[in-house]
């Protein structure tokens, strides 16, 4: 259900800067590039990016390793696929639950 949310925002906000950029033009498009931009570099939406990030991580950690130990239930390419990941970080990799570097 939050899922769906998100979409919906994500498509809503996508269709009205398509909207406001196709009526606008490019001088308005460089003045909300540049009012973007400076949003973005806030120390404060860093930081909440950030920690959001951080969460983001710690929960899909745990949901993984969470769905790892029940891998028996699942098919197998998905168990294998799941045992492969598992070993990858016993061995040492430097990468996150989800085979991905730290970002």
């Amino acid at each position: 259900m939050a899922a769906m949310r998100y979409r919906l925002t994500f498509v809503a906000g996508l269709a009205l800067g398509y909207v406001l950029g196709t009526r606008a033009g490019r001088e308005r498009y460089e003045q909300l590039k540049k009012s973007a931009q400076r949003i973005a570099q806030n120390p404060a939406v860093r930081n909440t990016a950030e920690t959001a990030a951080q969460q983001g991580r710690r929960y899909a950690g745990k949901a993984f390793h969470t769905v790892s130990h029940r891998v028996d239930r699942v098919p197998e390419s998905v168990a294998q696929r799941v045992r492969s990941l598992r070993e990858r970080n016993v061995n040492g990799t430097p990468e996150d639950d989800w085979g991905t570097s730290n970002t």
